[in-house]
Protein backbone atom coordinates (compact mmCIF):
# COMPACT_ATOMS: atom_id res chain seq x y z
CA UNK A 1 0.00 0.00 0.00
CA UNK A 2 1.39 3.32 -0.88
CA UNK A 3 2.35 6.01 1.38
CA UNK A 4 -1.00 7.90 0.35
CA UNK A 5 -3.53 5.34 1.01
CA UNK A 6 -2.62 5.02 4.88
CA UNK A 7 -5.03 5.97 7.37
CA UNK A 8 -7.45 6.72 8.38
CA UNK A 9 -9.19 4.30 6.18
CA UNK A 10 -12.02 3.62 7.93
CA UNK A 11 -13.46 0.19 7.86
CA UNK A 12 -10.25 -1.04 6.20
CA UNK A 13 -9.50 -3.01 9.22
CA UNK A 14 -10.13 -7.22 8.97
CA UNK A 15 -10.67 -9.09 12.00
CA UNK A 16 -8.06 -11.10 13.58
CA UNK A 17 -8.91 -14.65 13.42
CA UNK A 18 -9.67 -17.08 16.34
CA UNK A 19 -8.07 -16.90 20.09
CA UNK A 20 -4.38 -17.65 18.84
CA UNK A 21 -1.63 -16.29 21.19
CA UNK A 22 0.08 -13.28 19.56
CA UNK A 23 3.42 -15.06 18.57
CA UNK A 24 6.14 -12.47 19.16
CA UNK A 25 9.55 -12.36 17.51
CA UNK A 26 12.41 -10.41 17.33
CA UNK A 27 13.88 -8.66 14.37
CA UNK A 28 17.88 -8.68 13.18
CA UNK A 29 19.34 -6.33 15.18
CA UNK A 30 21.28 -4.33 12.41
CA UNK A 31 21.39 -6.81 9.02
CA UNK A 32 24.07 -5.22 6.81
CA UNK A 33 25.15 -1.51 8.39
CA UNK A 34 26.99 -0.72 5.83
CA UNK A 35 27.74 3.62 5.99
CA UNK A 36 27.41 5.08 2.35
CA UNK A 37 27.77 8.72 2.76
CA UNK A 38 25.09 11.22 1.61
CA UNK A 39 25.04 11.91 -2.00
CA UNK A 40 23.59 15.39 -1.91
CA UNK A 41 22.63 15.45 -5.21
CA UNK A 42 21.16 11.94 -5.14
CA UNK A 43 19.04 13.18 -2.52
CA UNK A 44 18.16 16.50 -4.04
CA UNK A 45 17.03 15.16 -6.85
CA UNK A 46 14.91 12.52 -5.56
CA UNK A 47 13.00 15.16 -3.59
CA UNK A 48 12.90 16.80 -6.50
CA UNK A 49 11.02 13.68 -8.09
CA UNK A 50 8.69 13.67 -5.42
CA UNK A 51 7.41 17.18 -6.37
CA UNK A 52 7.20 16.48 -9.77
CA UNK A 53 5.14 13.92 -9.67
CA UNK A 54 2.07 15.44 -7.89
CA UNK A 55 3.17 16.37 -4.04
CA UNK A 56 2.95 19.97 -3.70
CA UNK A 57 5.83 20.27 -1.27
CA UNK A 58 8.53 17.29 0.64
CA UNK A 59 11.19 18.19 3.27
CA UNK A 60 13.19 16.07 4.74
CA UNK A 61 16.92 15.22 6.67
CA UNK A 62 18.54 12.36 6.17
CA UNK A 63 22.38 11.60 8.55
CA UNK A 64 24.73 9.21 8.14
CA UNK A 65 27.47 8.71 10.37
CA UNK A 66 27.62 12.32 11.42
CA UNK A 67 26.76 13.95 8.46
CA UNK A 68 23.68 15.90 8.36
CA UNK A 69 21.67 16.56 4.60
CA UNK A 70 18.51 18.58 5.04
CA UNK A 71 16.18 20.00 2.02
CA UNK A 72 12.84 20.90 0.41
CA UNK A 73 11.13 21.10 -2.56
CA UNK A 74 7.73 22.66 -3.44
CA UNK A 75 5.65 24.70 -2.00
CA UNK A 76 4.16 25.05 1.44
CA UNK A 77 1.38 27.17 -0.14
CA UNK A 78 0.06 26.64 -3.09
CA UNK A 79 -2.19 30.02 -3.23
CA UNK A 80 0.81 31.96 -2.21
CA UNK A 81 3.69 29.60 -3.59
CA UNK A 82 5.48 30.20 -0.25
CA UNK A 83 8.72 27.56 -0.64
CA UNK A 84 8.54 25.07 1.48
CA UNK A 85 11.27 24.59 3.90
CA UNK A 86 13.56 21.25 5.83
CA UNK A 87 13.08 22.92 9.21
CA UNK A 88 9.17 23.66 8.95
CA UNK A 89 6.85 21.89 11.46
CA UNK A 90 4.78 19.11 11.04
CA UNK A 91 1.66 16.89 11.78
CA UNK A 92 3.63 13.39 12.57
CA UNK A 93 0.51 11.58 13.00
CA UNK A 94 1.19 8.09 14.62
CA UNK A 95 4.73 8.91 15.00
CA UNK A 96 3.30 10.20 18.03
CA UNK A 97 2.56 6.39 19.02
CA UNK A 98 6.09 5.65 19.52
CA UNK A 99 6.10 8.43 22.55
CA UNK A 100 3.76 7.15 24.28
CA UNK A 101 5.16 3.98 24.04
CA UNK A 102 8.69 4.97 25.36
CA UNK A 103 6.86 7.11 28.45
CA UNK A 104 4.59 3.96 29.11
CA UNK A 105 7.76 1.69 29.39
CA UNK A 106 9.16 4.05 31.58
CA UNK A 107 6.48 3.71 34.20
CA UNK A 108 6.88 0.20 33.78
CA UNK A 109 10.68 0.71 34.79
CA UNK A 110 8.96 2.34 37.84
CA UNK A 111 7.10 -0.25 38.88
CA UNK A 112 3.95 1.75 38.54
CA UNK A 113 2.79 -0.19 35.81
CA UNK A 114 3.09 -4.20 34.74
CA UNK A 115 3.03 -4.79 31.22
CA UNK A 116 1.40 -7.90 31.36
CA UNK A 117 -2.03 -6.58 33.99
CA UNK A 118 -4.95 -6.35 32.98
CA UNK A 119 -6.14 -3.03 32.25
CA UNK A 120 -9.66 -3.49 33.91
CA UNK A 121 -6.69 -3.18 37.09
CA UNK A 122 -6.35 0.14 35.96
CA UNK A 123 -9.17 1.74 33.99
CA UNK A 124 -12.41 -0.41 35.40
CA UNK A 125 -15.01 1.61 33.94
CA UNK A 126 -13.28 2.33 30.44
CA UNK A 127 -12.62 -1.22 30.28
CA UNK A 128 -15.38 -3.53 32.16
CA UNK A 129 -16.29 -6.74 32.69
CA UNK A 130 -14.46 -9.73 31.15
CA UNK A 131 -12.46 -7.97 28.65
CA UNK A 132 -10.86 -5.76 31.32
CA UNK A 133 -9.49 -8.47 32.80
CA UNK A 134 -8.17 -10.41 29.82
CA UNK A 135 -6.76 -6.93 27.85
CA UNK A 136 -3.07 -6.28 29.37
CA UNK A 137 -1.22 -2.88 29.06
CA UNK A 138 0.91 -5.36 26.15
CA UNK A 139 -2.00 -5.71 23.94
CA UNK A 140 -2.89 -2.08 23.94
CA UNK A 141 0.66 -1.41 23.18
CA UNK A 142 0.93 -3.59 20.06
CA UNK A 143 -2.79 -3.73 18.69
CA UNK A 144 -3.77 -7.10 20.21
CA UNK A 145 -6.53 -6.29 22.55
CA UNK A 146 -9.14 -6.93 20.01
CA UNK A 147 -10.92 -3.64 20.57
CA UNK A 148 -11.98 -1.55 17.32
CA UNK A 149 -11.01 1.49 16.06
CA UNK A 150 -13.32 4.68 17.01
CA UNK A 151 -13.09 6.83 13.89
CA UNK A 152 -15.69 4.89 12.13
CA UNK A 153 -18.05 6.88 14.78
CA UNK A 154 -16.14 9.97 14.92
CA UNK A 155 -16.19 10.54 11.25
CA UNK A 156 -19.35 9.21 10.02
CA UNK A 157 -19.28 9.94 6.92
CA UNK A 158 -16.21 8.36 6.05
CA UNK A 159 -17.63 4.99 7.25
CA UNK A 160 -18.85 3.73 4.17
CA UNK A 161 -15.22 2.72 2.90
CA UNK A 162 -14.36 1.65 0.13
CA UNK A 163 -18.10 2.47 -1.21
CA UNK A 164 -17.30 5.49 -3.09
CA UNK A 165 -20.97 6.45 -3.75
CA UNK A 166 -21.76 6.74 -0.16
CA UNK A 167 -18.08 8.29 1.20
CA UNK A 168 -17.87 11.54 1.82
CA UNK A 169 -15.45 14.27 3.25
CA UNK A 170 -18.39 16.00 5.23
CA UNK A 171 -17.39 14.70 9.00
CA UNK A 172 -13.79 16.24 8.11
CA UNK A 173 -14.97 19.82 8.09
CA UNK A 174 -17.77 19.35 10.56
CA UNK A 175 -15.21 18.04 13.10
CA UNK A 176 -12.52 20.69 12.66
CA UNK A 177 -13.36 22.37 15.53
CA UNK A 178 -14.84 20.17 17.64
CA UNK A 179 -13.27 19.34 20.95
CA UNK A 180 -13.05 15.24 21.47
CA UNK A 181 -12.74 14.40 25.01
CA UNK A 182 -10.69 10.90 25.67
CA UNK A 183 -13.10 8.80 27.55
CA UNK A 184 -15.98 10.24 24.71
CA UNK A 185 -14.15 8.09 21.75
CA UNK A 186 -12.81 5.42 23.91
CA UNK A 187 -15.95 4.35 24.68
CA UNK A 188 -16.59 4.08 20.89
CA UNK A 189 -14.35 2.01 19.98
CA UNK A 190 -14.70 -0.11 23.01
CA UNK A 191 -19.11 -0.34 22.72
CA UNK A 192 -18.00 -1.09 19.14
CA UNK A 193 -18.28 -4.83 17.82
CA UNK A 194 -15.10 -6.70 19.11
CA UNK A 195 -11.84 -6.78 15.93
CA UNK A 196 -10.41 -9.94 17.62
CA UNK A 197 -9.95 -11.78 20.67
CA UNK A 198 -7.25 -10.31 24.12
CA UNK A 199 -3.66 -11.88 22.20
CA UNK A 200 -5.15 -13.01 19.41
CA UNK A 201 -3.40 -13.24 16.19
CA UNK A 202 -2.85 -11.25 14.18
CA UNK A 203 -4.14 -8.35 15.93
CA UNK A 204 -6.16 -5.24 14.79
CA UNK A 205 -4.58 -1.66 14.51
CA UNK A 206 -6.80 0.41 16.66
CA UNK A 207 -6.33 4.28 17.60
CA UNK A 208 -8.39 3.21 20.91
CA UNK A 209 -5.78 1.19 22.47
CA UNK A 210 -3.24 4.51 22.71
CA UNK A 211 -6.10 6.47 23.68
CA UNK A 212 -6.25 3.77 26.88
CA UNK A 213 -3.02 4.53 27.10
CA UNK A 214 -2.72 7.94 27.50
CA UNK A 215 -5.31 7.77 30.38
CA UNK A 216 -3.75 5.08 32.01
CA UNK A 217 -0.35 7.60 32.26
CA UNK A 218 -3.07 9.95 34.18
CA UNK A 219 -3.89 7.48 36.16
CA UNK A 220 -0.76 6.38 37.14
CA UNK A 221 0.94 9.87 37.13
CA UNK A 222 -1.69 12.24 38.24
CA UNK A 223 -0.90 14.17 35.85
CA UNK A 224 -1.76 14.86 32.38
CA UNK A 225 -0.36 12.44 29.10
CA UNK A 226 0.92 15.00 27.15
CA UNK A 227 2.61 17.06 30.08
CA UNK A 228 4.15 13.69 31.48
CA UNK A 229 5.23 12.50 27.98
CA UNK A 230 6.63 16.58 27.30
CA UNK A 231 8.85 16.63 30.81
CA UNK A 232 9.48 13.17 30.41
CA UNK A 233 10.36 11.91 26.41
CA UNK A 234 10.11 15.15 24.65
CA UNK A 235 12.34 16.64 27.02
CA UNK A 236 14.47 13.93 28.03
CA UNK A 237 15.85 13.34 24.32
CA UNK A 238 16.13 17.34 23.98
CA UNK A 239 13.72 17.98 21.22
CA UNK A 240 13.56 22.09 20.64
CA UNK A 241 10.22 21.75 18.19
CA UNK A 242 8.35 19.23 19.60
CA UNK A 243 5.08 19.58 21.31
CA UNK A 244 1.36 18.71 21.55
CA UNK A 245 -0.68 21.39 20.11
CA UNK A 246 -2.81 23.69 22.65
CA UNK A 247 -4.73 24.69 19.68
CA UNK A 248 -6.22 24.02 16.05
CA UNK A 249 -3.31 26.21 14.92
CA UNK A 250 0.14 24.84 14.23
CA UNK A 251 2.91 27.27 15.86
CA UNK A 252 5.65 28.18 14.10
CA UNK A 253 6.81 27.48 10.56
CA UNK A 254 4.79 25.23 8.32
CA UNK A 255 3.17 24.37 5.92
CA UNK A 256 -0.47 23.59 5.14
CA UNK A 257 -1.23 20.84 4.19
CA UNK A 258 -3.63 19.29 1.66
CA UNK A 259 -6.14 16.21 1.44
CA UNK A 260 -7.08 14.50 -1.15
CA UNK A 261 -8.84 11.56 0.02
CA UNK A 262 -8.52 9.40 -2.89
CA UNK A 263 -9.85 12.15 -5.22
CA UNK A 264 -12.94 13.10 -3.48
CA UNK A 265 -11.58 16.65 -1.86
CA UNK A 266 -10.71 17.91 -5.66
CA UNK A 267 -8.87 20.13 -5.72
CA UNK A 268 -7.23 18.90 -1.93
CA UNK A 269 -8.40 21.14 0.88
CA UNK A 270 -6.31 22.73 3.33
CA UNK A 271 -6.84 20.78 7.23
CA UNK A 272 -3.70 22.62 8.68
CA UNK A 273 -5.84 24.18 10.97
CA UNK A 274 -7.55 21.46 12.60
CA UNK A 275 -8.42 20.78 16.34
CA UNK A 276 -6.52 17.45 17.01
CA UNK A 277 -8.20 16.08 20.16
CA UNK A 278 -9.79 13.30 17.48
CA UNK A 279 -6.60 11.52 17.88
CA UNK A 280 -4.70 13.05 20.51
CA UNK A 281 -1.57 10.55 22.15
CA UNK A 282 -2.07 8.11 19.59
CA UNK A 283 -1.35 10.80 16.78
CA UNK A 284 -1.56 14.34 17.56
CA UNK A 285 2.18 15.82 18.15
CA UNK A 286 3.72 18.19 15.90
CA UNK A 287 7.47 17.89 15.38
CA UNK A 288 10.24 18.92 12.91
CA UNK A 289 12.59 16.02 10.43
CA UNK A 290 15.53 17.02 12.70
CA UNK A 291 14.24 16.83 16.06
CA UNK A 292 12.44 13.18 14.96
CA UNK A 293 16.10 11.90 13.82
CA UNK A 294 17.29 13.15 17.23
CA UNK A 295 14.06 11.36 19.04
CA UNK A 296 14.69 8.10 17.09
CA UNK A 297 18.38 8.05 17.87
CA UNK A 298 17.87 8.75 21.78
CA UNK A 299 15.65 6.23 22.08
CA UNK A 300 17.52 3.40 20.28
CA UNK A 301 21.15 4.49 21.88
CA UNK A 302 19.06 3.65 25.50
CA UNK A 303 18.98 6.85 26.66
CA UNK A 304 14.92 7.55 26.97
CA UNK A 305 14.06 4.35 28.17
CA UNK A 306 16.66 1.22 29.49
CA UNK A 307 17.87 -1.25 26.80
CA UNK A 308 15.50 -3.62 28.43
CA UNK A 309 12.58 -2.00 28.19
CA UNK A 310 13.42 -1.31 24.14
CA UNK A 311 14.05 -4.69 23.95
CA UNK A 312 10.36 -5.17 24.85
CA UNK A 313 9.55 -2.62 22.27
CA UNK A 314 11.46 -4.31 19.31
CA UNK A 315 9.48 -7.50 19.65
CA UNK A 316 7.21 -7.85 17.02
CA UNK A 317 3.77 -9.64 16.40
CA UNK A 318 1.32 -9.58 13.56
CA UNK A 319 -0.90 -6.64 12.97
CA UNK A 320 -3.83 -5.77 10.75
CA UNK A 321 -3.09 -2.45 9.69
CA UNK A 322 -5.90 0.11 8.34
CA UNK A 323 -5.36 -0.73 5.06
CA UNK A 324 -6.39 -4.21 5.39
CA UNK A 325 -2.35 -5.34 5.80
CA UNK A 326 -0.26 -7.45 7.55
CA UNK A 327 2.03 -5.48 9.28
CA UNK A 328 4.83 -6.48 11.88
CA UNK A 329 4.26 -4.18 15.00
CA UNK A 330 5.71 -4.10 18.51
CA UNK A 331 5.41 -1.63 21.24
CA UNK A 332 4.90 1.44 19.75
CA UNK A 333 7.95 0.57 17.00
CA UNK A 334 7.67 -1.12 13.41
CA UNK A 335 10.92 -2.59 11.88
CA UNK A 336 12.08 -2.22 8.28
CA UNK A 337 14.37 -4.49 7.10
CA UNK A 338 16.38 -3.61 4.05
CA UNK A 339 19.92 -4.56 1.89
CA UNK A 340 21.56 -2.48 4.06
CA UNK A 341 20.06 -3.06 7.59
CA UNK A 342 17.49 -2.98 9.89
CA UNK A 343 15.58 0.20 10.48
CA UNK A 344 13.18 1.04 13.27
CA UNK A 345 10.82 3.84 13.35
CA UNK A 346 6.92 4.57 12.37
CA UNK A 347 5.08 6.65 9.44
CA UNK A 348 1.80 8.59 10.07
CA UNK A 349 -0.66 10.72 8.46
CA UNK A 350 -3.18 13.23 9.81
CA UNK A 351 -5.58 14.83 7.31
CA UNK A 352 -3.55 16.83 5.15
CA UNK A 353 -0.03 15.64 6.55
CA UNK A 354 2.37 12.38 5.95
CA UNK A 355 5.36 11.71 7.99
CA UNK A 356 8.14 8.65 7.99
CA UNK A 357 11.03 8.12 10.54
CA UNK A 358 13.06 5.41 10.21
CA UNK A 359 16.82 4.82 12.04
CA UNK A 360 18.64 1.85 11.25
CA UNK A 361 19.90 -0.20 14.36
CA UNK A 362 23.03 1.15 14.63
CA UNK A 363 22.11 4.60 14.56
CA UNK A 364 24.05 5.95 12.08
CA UNK A 365 21.46 6.06 9.55
CA UNK A 366 18.36 8.12 9.34
CA UNK A 367 16.04 9.51 7.39
CA UNK A 368 12.81 11.70 8.77
CA UNK A 369 10.55 12.84 5.62
CA UNK A 370 7.08 15.14 5.44
CA UNK A 371 4.66 15.77 2.79
CA UNK A 372 2.22 18.21 2.61
CA UNK A 373 -0.73 16.13 0.28
CA UNK A 374 -1.89 12.21 1.46
CA UNK A 375 -4.29 10.09 -0.42
CA UNK A 376 -3.59 11.12 -3.50
CA UNK A 377 -4.26 7.80 -5.51
CA UNK A 378 -7.89 7.79 -6.83
CA UNK A 379 -10.01 4.12 -5.73
CA UNK A 380 -10.83 1.42 -8.12
CA UNK A 381 -14.48 -0.23 -7.51
CA UNK A 382 -13.12 -2.69 -4.90
CA UNK A 383 -11.40 0.43 -2.83
CA UNK A 384 -7.90 -0.38 -3.50
CA UNK A 385 -5.91 2.82 -4.49
CA UNK A 386 -4.70 2.89 -7.59
CA UNK A 387 -0.96 3.52 -9.02
CA UNK A 388 0.09 6.85 -9.32
CA UNK A 389 3.39 8.66 -10.03
CA UNK A 390 3.66 9.87 -6.62
CA UNK A 391 4.27 6.46 -5.52
CA UNK A 392 7.20 5.50 -7.37
CA UNK A 393 8.90 8.57 -6.43
CA UNK A 394 8.75 8.16 -2.81
CA UNK A 395 10.19 4.50 -3.58
CA UNK A 396 12.99 6.32 -5.31
CA UNK A 397 13.31 8.88 -2.48
CA UNK A 398 13.58 6.23 0.44
CA UNK A 399 16.11 3.98 -1.35
CA UNK A 400 18.22 6.74 -1.87
CA UNK A 401 17.64 7.97 1.67
CA UNK A 402 18.08 4.86 3.46
CA UNK A 403 20.79 2.86 1.70
CA UNK A 404 22.55 5.75 -0.30
CA UNK A 405 23.76 3.09 -3.07
CA UNK A 406 21.09 2.09 -4.42
CA UNK A 407 20.13 -1.23 -2.42
CA UNK A 408 15.81 -1.20 -2.67
CA UNK A 409 14.53 -1.55 1.12
CA UNK A 410 12.43 -4.60 1.03
CA UNK A 411 8.41 -4.31 0.68
CA UNK A 412 6.74 -0.80 0.05
CA UNK A 413 9.41 1.83 1.47
CA UNK A 414 6.05 3.96 1.32
CA UNK A 415 3.58 2.18 3.12
CA UNK A 416 2.65 3.04 6.31
CA UNK A 417 -0.37 2.16 8.14
CA UNK A 418 -1.92 5.66 10.02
Amino acid sequence: MTFASVAVLIGAGMPAAGAVPAETRAVPASGTARSTGLDREGLAAALDGVHRAGTPGVYAEVRDAGQVWRGASGVADLATGRPVRPDMRQRVGSITKTFTAAAILQQVEKGRIRLDAPIGRYLPDLVPGERGRRITVRMLLNHTSGIAEYLPHAFPSLAKYPSLPDMSPESLDDNRFRRFRPAELIKMGVRAPAVGTPGGSPGVYSNTNYLLLGLLLEKVTGTTAEKYITENVIKRAGLRHTEFPARPRIEGPHSRMYEAFFGLIDPPRDYSVYDMSWVGVSASLVSTMEDLNRFYAELLAGRIVKRSSLAQMQRMVKVISQTGETIDYGLGLKARVTGCGTFWGLEGTVWGAATASWTRADGKRQMSVAMNLVRWNKLDASGRPQPHPIDGALSALYRQALCGDGDAPTGDASGQED
